[in-house]
């Protein structure tokens, strides 16, 4: 077990297994499929994602360095929000960009469930966190992985 702290950008309480991505995450192309097509699983779209293609988002602790692509990332993100088909929360180790901020700010203003966003944790955080790997977030931005 291992505690990473954070700067909480929505701030809550939140457990899921991880779902790890060290590339850039492009919001627009992972999640098309659930938003168009019905997908409930909200199965990554984006084929240059060797890390998460083809693998179920929903319910999960999305761990990443950053979102990337589409200026529509951010109403992307509320959207999957909205349809109940977004990760339990999404952990960045880098800075959060403008555009996932926009998105997990706006779906804390107007979901009933907002998706806990927490940044800054660290490259040895996305070096140490596995798929499957037990995350429990704090409303501080603590992020315990065991």
């Amino acid at each position: 077990m291992k505690q990473f702290k954070g700067r909480p950008v929505v701030a809550g309480k939140c457990t899921a297994n991880a779902l790890v991505s060290h590339g850039g995450f492009n919001t627009l192309a992972s999640f098309q499929n659930a938003l168009q097509f019905g997908d409930k699983t909200a199965k990554c779209g984006d084929q240059n994602n060797a890390d998460l293609y083809e693998k179920p988002m929903v319910g999960t602790a999305l761990c990443l360095p950053q979102t990337i692509g589409s200026t529509t990332g951010g109403m992307v993100l509320y959207c999957a929000n909205m349809m109940k088909r977004n990760p339990a929360c999404m952990l960045f180790s880098e800075h959060i960009d403008s555009l996932a901020c926009a998105g997990a700010v706006l779906a804390a203003v107007w979901a009933d469930e907002p998706m806990v966003t927490v940044d800054c944790l660290g490259q040895e955080f996305l070096d140490y966190v596995k798929d499957g790997m037990k995350i429990t977030v704090d409303e501080d931005g603590t992020v315990t992985v065991e």
